[in-house]
């Protein structure tokens, strides 16, 4: 039964593929609408889901410590040692992440129905959409690290064809191609990791992996591993985490993925290739738990680029910009969860982020739809009355991601922070940066509501905007249900205790099995502290979504304040020229050099050697055809000079 979850997908890639590929790509064939491609894509996804929670029901119907579903395909690679199977292994771990994939992903598919319906070539879309699913499974669902591999670089793959879709545009061909080039530094990392894991353990399966782990005393390290050895596989790991989860440096690729289209950012930014690296962390979270130099850097590097991104969303205006960066904040916060220990909490912000994000980039992308295709915020304004529905949602969204109880990014951030906070790999300058990313996080959230959706109309466009049809905004309000009832399932035991029950963190004792919930906290925190934090932490988001709706009530007030801070305001709007320097100091030099050796090597020795062969030729044969004058006496007078030569030699040149 496993099979079926990543095969329907596949099967929708292949048919869709092929309708495309054969039929619909000749000139002058019927083009197929998004109706009919977009709905057999959409019924691949959701036979997916089907089985995703079939299989959940089943793992919870088994004894907690035997959740395992096994299914063993074909043998896929047998070298020497190496042996890896084709095994699709799902547990209580990777069930979420297939049902949240699978889930969230019919939910955009059905929304891209609608939104792609002007498409010249929407069956092309959706086979790519379809194959990006499939590779997100094959990633949660593989029992080894290649089958993860296989599924990691698949939607790098299909990422670059996505946010290329539209490759006629210069800027969005360019923003295929970067995603597609900065993946592959972090994936290196990623292999030499893998190599290094295989050298040590002499296995690449999870299990085995994790045996080896569970045979020795808690807090022992397995015969022959060295805890720098354990480090440097983690970091290596991290490496590619990075890449595909975009994290400081390799970050940069993600804004630039706001050039697809908008389901595509949605998918990408939610619930599926962001949330890569944080998957990987959480599996091998009994490797990471003993690597301490590792867990210092994934949870430093977390929290830096939730900060950092953070301050670049306050001043972008495009509206999906500010989404993305705010993916890249969000996906700091996962990874500083995983870095202090916290491998719930960062699961649990996966789930929710997915849901809200979800939200609020297929909001976004119903705004645009309605707005005529702008995406700049400051050329909106008054769309509440335009757009009820999609400001509905919206608002449940904003109010989820602000981290406002009872939404569920309350509950999933607030986690985080405390436990930044708490636990002992924690500490002050982890929580603080992750307590003022909160707050920038609720203004600069406000600032794009307020910018968007309040106040009057600033362009004729918002004057004449239109709310979207039901296609689109029936997936919103299904998302928006999920994000607004979503934290419930992690409810932390400080709540509990309100009321009367001593633990009812549901995810937390789902996961227990794979992944510990149990967090070494540091002497002398108490439920009183963790209450007052959870206060702080409210009014924060508070504080932002207030001083946001004072600046932006009127325009000018931010105006004045923009040009009273001109330098920072610059800095951030340029995203700290993070960008400028790269290509400054590598993308140019590097390009400069290729020219270098395409002008002096291909061109002057290869090119030259080649050339100087074929001009070789031409002159033998120019010289050797006035030979050829087509006279049979002149041929016959050669014949009988070279029969001379040879009986001259013969006679004379023997003796």
């Amino acid at each position: 039964m496993l099979k079926l979850i990543p095969l329907f997908p596949l099967l929708g890639f292949l048919v869709n593929g092929l309708w495309y590929a054969l039929i619909q790509s000749r000139p002058g064939a019927k083009k197929a609408g998004s109706t009919v491609t977009g709905g057999l894509a959409s019924l691949a996804i959701l036979g997916s889901f089907i089985v995703s929670v079939k299989v959940f029901l089943q793992l919870r119907g088994m004894p907690e410590a035997s959740r395992v579903i096994e299914e063993t395909l074909f043998s896929w690679i047998q070298v020497g040692d190496l042996n890896v199977p084709m095994t699709l292994r799902v547990d209580v771990l990777s069930t979420l992440f297939t049902m949240v994939i699978s889930g969230v992903g019919f939910l955009i598919h059905v929304y891209s129905i609608g939104y792609m319906s002007h498409d010249e070539t929407p069956g092309k879309f959706f086979t790519y959409l379809n194959l990006f699913c499939f590779a997100m499974l094959m990633l949660v669902m593989g029992a080894n690290l290649p089958i993860l591999f296989l599924g990691w670089e698949g939607v790098g793959l299909c990422s670059y064809l996505l946010i290329g879709y539209w490759y006629t545009d210069d800027e969005k061909a360019s923003a295929g191609k970067k995603a597609f080039i900065v993946n592959r530094i972090g994936d290196l990392g990623f292999l030499l990791g893998m190599f290094l894991i295989f050298t040590t353990f002499q296995t690449l399966d999870f299990v085995e992996i994790r045996a080896a782990f569970s045979n020795s005393p808690t807090g022992v390290l397995p015969a022959g591993v060295t805890f720098e050895t354990l480090s440097a596989i983690g970091l290596l790991l991290f490496v590619g985490c990075m890449g595909k989860s975009a994290q400081i440096p390799l970050y940069v690729w993600l804004p630039d993925a706001m050039a697809g289209p908008t389901p595509v950012s949605a998918l990408i930014h939610a619930a599926t290739m962001v949330t890569s690296g944080i998957y990987l962390v959480a599996r091998l979270n009994f490797l990471y738990s003993l690597a301490p130099t590792a867990s210092v850097v994934v949870a430093g590097v977390g929290a830096f680029t939730a900060f950092m991104a953070a301050t670049i969303a306050i001043t972008q205006r495009d509206i999906k910009k500010v989404l993305a960066y705010s993916t890249v904040s969000q996906l700091g916060y996962m990874f500083l969860a995983c870095g202090v220990g916290g491998y719930v909490a960062g699961v649990f912000h996966v789930i929710t982020h997915a849901f809200f994000k979800a939200l609020m980039f297929l909001g976004a992308g119903s705004v645009i739809h309605g707005m005529h295709e702008e995406q700049d915020i400051m050329k909106m304004g008054g769309l509440r009355s335009k757009m009820p529905q999609t400001f509905l949602v919206f608002l449940i969204g904003w109010l989820a991601i602000s981290g406002l109880p009872p939404f569920s990014g309350f509950f999933s951030k607030d986690e985080i922070l405390w436990l930044s906070f708490a636990s002992m790999k924690g500490s002050k300058v982890l929580w603080a940066m992750g307590a003022m990313t909160a707050v920038m996080t609720a203004f600069y959230m406000s600032r794009l509501f307020f910018l968007t959706f309040m106040g009057k109309p600033r362009t004729h466009e918002a004057e004449h905007a239109h709310e979207s049809p039901f296609v689109m905004t029936g997936p919103l309000w299904v998302l928006a249900i999920l994000s607004a009832i979503g934290g419930f399932m992690g409810i932390p035991p400080v709540i509990s205790e309100v009321f009367g029950a001593h633990d009812i963190n549901w995810l937390a004792h789902w996961l227990n099995p794979v992944v510990p919930h149990h967090v070494e906290l540091n002497p002398g925190t108490t439920h009183a502290m963790e209450w007052a934090l959870m206060g702080l932490s409210v009014l924060g988001a508070l504080v932002g979504i207030f001083v946001a709706k004072g600046l932006y009530r009127d325009l000018a007030k931010a105006e004045s304040l923009k040009q009273k801070f001109a330098g920072v305001h610059n800095i951030l709007t340029n995203k700290w020229y993070v960008d400028a320097l790269y290509d400054a100091v590598i993308v140019r030099p590097l390009v400069n050099f290729s020219k270098f050796l395409w002008r002096g090597f291909d061109v002057l020795v290869i090119d030259g050697f080649v050339n100087g062969l074929g001009r070789l030729s031409a002159w033998t044969g120019n010289a050797a055809r006035v030979m050829q004058t087509g006279s049979v006496q002149t041929y016959a007078i050669m014949a009988l000079l070279g029969l001379l030569i040879t009986v001259g030699y013969l006679v004379y040149g023997l003796a």
